[in-house]
């Protein structure tokens, strides 16, 4: 067999799946750390370009741009070489652009940096998901959520690091090249657990999502909509509807964030004992529930335990929604998986958009109502997937 055939990973006979294991919980945390790292330094770029808030927001659209184009082309690649070789170069590639977004002196300098960023975060999730799906069947066992449950670790450490180095006088330059080298020296250490092939090509290159694909996308769609909506504003809430203080505003983000890492971190083990259909429902249940609480809370510790409630609910669906990916039949899991992994960044990004447009003909409350009905329906709409 050639180099450049694809391995059938089912005539792979011994499967490290330690190394295997260990070096897919190292891509998702590389790729928490890489998105928390960029977070951190937005402030810092949007003063030295000196941008206003709706470039700004146009430039955020680049990212996901960047990122939503390259999802399809990474599946399609990764048949051909393999997961290995995809995310060795995808890895490096928003390494070292995130050690040049600071750099950035221009509003044109930074378009093609964030589409470049973005390509290559978007590159490497959803080249990671198909590894994480084959790992996880080769070692028949669930460990979907763990995996994910790094990508929430590598966001908490991001930030807390950025924190901790951009407080200590360090310049976004020299904090960004720091985090940008380490990642990069964490493949030279886990790069052996990548795995070398991917699934086999079948069909298409490009797929439209169609079955229970397109199913298990929409469900992925909503509960990422959802997410970004508690990222983006929960914040604004807080402050403007729970007389919360600016410096206590991040406090809903944070109880979202903690439940959600603890939620995934122990969600395999849940998931073993009670079954993923019962975690699918409860989760949704409890996130849709934990949203309509956050609105009604009499105060703002009522509702950062609403928060709370959201980030365990979500916390599991979508990694059993990747798991569910790799049994389902109506489309390859090559073209399967870029095509989930994008309509949920296409959820991330229309979520903050579309409560926005909301909130501005009603209320904010009125449109994270609307948030929690469309957990809601999409918890009803999960019952139709193969888990």
């Amino acid at each position: 067999m050639s180099n450049n055939s694809v391995v059938d990973p089912s005539v792979v006979c011994q499967p490290d799946n330690g190394n295997e294991v260990v070096s897919t919980k190292a891509m998702f945390f590389c790729s928490g750390l890489a998105t928390a790292a960029w977070a951190g330094i937005i402030p810092i770029i949007k003063a030295n370009t000196g941008i206003d808030d709706g470039t700004l927001g146009l430039l955020l659209l680049c990212l996901g741009m960047g990122a939503i184009l390259s999802m399809p082309l990474a599946g399609a690649v990764a048949t051909r070489l393999g997961c290995k070789l995809v995310m060795l170069v995808t890895l490096c590639v928003f390494s070292v652009v995130l050690m040049l977004l600071p750099l950035a002196g221009s509003t044109m300098q930074l378009v093609f940096l964030l589409i470049a960023f973005g390509f290559g975060i978007g590159a490497t999730d959803c080249v990671m998901n198909i590894q994480a799906i084959l790992v996880e069947k080769r070692a028949n066992k669930t460990l979907m959520s763990g995996f994910h449950g790094f990508y929430s670790l590598g966001g908490i450490a991001g930030a807390g690091l950025m924190v901790v180095l951009l407080s200590s006088g360090i310049s976004a330059f020299h904090a960004c090249v720091l985090i940008g080298l380490a990642m990069m020296a964490s493949l030279l250490v886990f790069h052996k657990g990548l795995l070398p092939f991917a699934n086999p090509k079948e069909g298409p290159a490009f797929a439209l999502p169609h079955g229970a694909v397109l199913l298990i996308g929409l469900i992925c769609f909503s509960f990422f909509l959802a997410e970004g909506t508690v990222l983006d504003w929960s914040g604004v809430y807080l402050t403007e509807y729970q007389q919360a203080s600016h410096s206590k505003a991040v406090l809903g983000l944070f109880c979202f964030s903690i439940t959600m890492t603890l939620g995934r971190l122990t969600g395999d083990q849940l998931t073993e004992r009670l079954g993923a259909r019962l975690m699918l429902t409860l989760g949704g249940l409890l996130a849709s529930a934990g949203m309509f609480f956050a609105i009604v809370a009499p105060d703002m510790y009522w509702a950062l335990a609403g928060y709370a409630l959201v980030g365990a609910g979500c916390a599991n669906v979508v990694p059993i929604m990747f798991s569910a990916t790799g049994k389902q039949t109506s489309m390859p899991q090559a073209i399967a998986v870029p095509a989930v992994s994008t309509l949920g960044y296409i959820g991330v990004l229309a979520g903050p958009a579309s409560v926005g447009q909301i909130a501005q003909h009603f209320s904010l409350p009125v449109a994270l109502y609307s948030i929690a009905v469309l957990i809601a329906m999409a918890t009803l709409l999960s019952i139709r997937v193969r888990v």
